[in-house]
């Protein structure tokens, strides 16, 4: 299988183009006044719990999660399948400890949260500059993505047209985040999940019907054609190439649970919820929702190496990045009916619009911290028209360099950036909330350490990583600086970072740490026990 027929691919250009429009559109009828933050930045919490917690599901589940996920299943079975169920682990534990806190902290965006018992400048720009240390590498692999997922589908090669559509669709994703706003990429991220999870599920089915609906039979044929035998099937494929892979799959899980779920672009849908009731129920649809699409990407990542091969998905992709469609086109068989390519081209237009919405996300994300925490933050004089402007602004500064550099690595093995991100967001975020939620002697200096330290450490540590160089599939194969001997930074780390923390509090100044104590006494309540913010 070297391509998609010639149908397949008109009907998926003019899905992409539908699409494309439609949600256009839909910001465009759901965009806020112009004067009108709630609505900006929460959407009014109009939302319902099952719409919120489909658009929280729909930001977790990026382009990266589809594509690199099932990726890895396909090309590393037993190994993909823990790294897909690490990352509803990650929603769960964000449920279960974070969600109402946040809820009950935070107004708008991550500075919120941390700033409300630690009030100060200082903080929100810390807090706004690792939300963008940890949303940038994330944008840049879905934004690089697109072209090479384009290409593929489309059946061009040309590094020029594979440029015009990140270009393209970056000022797609650019207007979707500053005129729809937080309620405009709900709808798109509500649009995007249950495309995903209803087209996926039925190629699902088409998998286990090839092998009579018998996944231990779906199993074996994976790996008798993954080449490497019952290896797939063990734990420790992904990581043969390192000095201690056991050690390094765990710390690579844990990285993934913890990262997970304390990434801003997810924390900030806990804000749209009215309130503690309604972000328990909101978490309960996200998490059904993760766990459906984990165990279907399973089902279609192993299916793909059953039907195909592993040397052919490498061979399309050496990260993989192509199983999930080449495992959905062979699902069908070699015979395609009208009926399988409307199908086939849902499934296109599903992970097209995952391309779409995520970076969407991300980019509200760090504009809204842009233009709440670090302008907003600068003079109470500040109108709300004003800092609306500032939040669309924000929209174009973040989103027109994230453009320039996807472009630049788009050639590149984007699992670096991927990693990146969600080593920053267990070693620099998950402390900093869990700290700032939780711990009553914990000061502004400890949080400053916690952020600023945590990601310092993972910024030194990632160049050494295998992930970077020396090895086939690196970033730069051609090199070899690699001396950390570990594929992400987290068993350092993440253990640095709440040590930095804690260290920063005990050196804090015994006034200004009876100063924070103090603050934070004033708003436990708030926090711990889902009592009603202020102004509500």
């Amino acid at each position: 299988m070297t391509g998609f027929s010639d149908s397949a691919q008109a009907m998926s250009m003019v899905a992409f183009s539908a699409i494309a429009t439609i949600t256009l559109l839909l910001c465009v009828m759901t965009g806020p006044d112009r004067d009108d933050l709630d609505e900006f930045y929460t959407g009014y919490n109009s939302l319902s719990p099952m719409g919120n917690g489909l658009a929280i599901a729909g930001d977790y589940i990026s382009a990266a999660t589809v594509l690199g996920t099932g990726g890895v299943i396909a090309l590393c079975g037993y190994d993909g399948t823990v790294l897909a169920l690490s990352t509803a682990l990650s929603l769960m534990l964000l449920m279960f400890l974070l969600a109402e806190p946040l809820r009950n902290a935070g107004r708008f965006t991550m500075g919120d949260a941390l700033a409300r018992r630690m009030p100060g400048r200082s903080v929100r720009i810390a807090a706004s500059a690792v939300t963008l240390a940890a949303l940038l590498p994330l944008m840049l692999v879905q934004l690089a993505g697109t072209g090479q997922l384009l290409s593929f589908i489309l059946g061009f090669s040309g590094e020029g047209l594979q440029t015009g559509c990140i270009i393209g669709l970056g000022a797609l994703m650019i207007s979707y985040a500053a005129i729809g706003g937080m309620k405009g990429t709900a709808l798109i991220q509500i649009l995007k999940i249950v495309m995903l999870l209803g087209s996926g599920a039925v190629i699902a089915v088409l998998v286990l019907q090839r092998f009579d609906w018998d996944p231990g039979a779906l199993f074996d044929a994976a790996a008798t054609q993954s080449g490497v035998g019952p290896a797939f099937l063990e734990s420790g494929l992904q990581f043969t190439g390192g000095s201690w892979p056991r050690l390094d799959m765990i710390t690579s899980q844990l990285t993934v649970v913890v990262g997970g779920a304390c990434l801003p672009h997810v924390t900030m849908r806990m804000y749209t919820a009215r309130s503690a009731r309604q972000v328990r129920r909101s978490m309960s649809w996200a998490v059904s929702s993760v766990v459906l699409f984990v165990l279907i990407i399973t089902v279609v990542g192993f299916g793909a190496t059953a039907l195909i091969g592993r040397a052919a998905i490498a061979e399309a992709d050496p990260q993989g990045n192509t199983a999930y469609l080449l495992g959905s086109r062979a699902a069908f068989g070699a015979d395609v009916s009208t009926a399988e390519t409307l199908l086939f081209t849902t499934v296109t237009t599903a992970i097209f619009l995952t391309l779409l919405a995520s970076v969407a996300g991300m980019i509200l994300a760090c504009a809204n911290s842009l233009a709440h925490d670090v302008f907003g933050g600068r003079t109470r004089a500040l109108t709300a028209r004003r800092e609306m402007t500032l939040a669309r602004v924000s929209a174009l500064a973040v989103g027109v360099p994230a453009i320039l550099l996807a472009t630049l690595v788009q050639h590149r093995s984007l699992q670096p950036l991927v990693t990146l991100s969600f080593c920053i967001g267990a070693s620099a975020i998950a402390p900093a909330l869990v700290y700032s939620l939780f711990w009553r002697r914990y000061t502004r200096t400890g949080l400053l350490c916690t952020l600023i330290g945590g990601s310092l450490v993972v910024l030194l540590l990632m160049p050494g990583t295998n992930l970077v160089s020396g090895s086939p599939v690196s970033a730069f194969p051609d090199a070899d600086f690699n001396w950390f001997p570990f594929t992400t930074t987290g068993l350092v780390s993440i253990p640095a970072g709440f040590a930095f923390g804690w260290l920063g509090t005990v050196a804090s100044r015994r006034r200004t740490a009876e100063v924070d104590r103090r603050q934070y006494e004033a708003v436990e309540g708030w926090i711990l026990a889902g009592a009603v913010r202020r102004g509500e």
